[in-house]
């Protein structure tokens, strides 16, 4: 079960597939924090992948920072891999930070239990949105946009309308 709304966010520092460590404190000038649990493999991330990147691009310049992170076990799914990553990240163009939760505490720590999962933090890193991108994996036919809502509530002051949603994807892939 993910953490509730209103909950902080959880402290980190994962290394990003850019050969950086990142830290919640390096997003600290973003007025949203998006993180987003994601992975290499998952066809649901796949399918989301596109909207997400699109997402973060009309966002960034609004101060909207996107980080998806992966918490896979790389032993057991060899293509979620940190080297993988890299190479899933240069090839898709990722306009994100794509960072390496090896030990799956950011995901623990969050409660994320699927891929694509979202998780929302308003300035004060408070929990305001939790669940899908949006309604549908076919993009085609998609009718609520759950994520671009919700930063436009919290860009323009407001509080998210429609809070929680369930998120709909592969299930993390935790150690055993």
């Amino acid at each position: 079960m993910s953490i509730a709304l209103t909950s902080p966010a959880p402290e980190f520092a994962l290394p990003g597939v850019d050969g950086a460590i990142h830290t919640l404190a390096d997003y600290g000038s973003s007025p949203v924090l998006v993180l987003v649990q994601s992975c290499n493999h998952c066809p649901y991330v796949l399918a989301w992948e596109g909207r997400l990147a699109a997402i973060a691009a009309e966002y960034r310049d609004r101060g909207v920072a996107i980080v998806a992170f992966n918490s896979n076990d790389a032993d057991r799914y060899p293509e979620d891999s940190f080297e993988r990553m890299r190479e899933h990240a240069k090839d898709a163009g990722f306009p994100f930070d794509y960072l390496h939760d090896a030990h799956q505490e950011l995901a623990r720590a969050l409660g994320a239990e699927r891929t694509p999962e979202v998780f929302v933090f308003d300035r004060e890193r408070r929990l305001v949105y939790h669940g899908a991108i949006d309604d549908n994996r076919d993009e085609d036919a998609v009718s609520a946009t759950y994520l671009r809502d919700a930063l436009e509530a919290i860009l323009s002051g407001n509080a998210v309308a429609l809070a929680d949603t369930p998120p709909v994807g592969c299930t993390v892939k935790w150690r055993e």
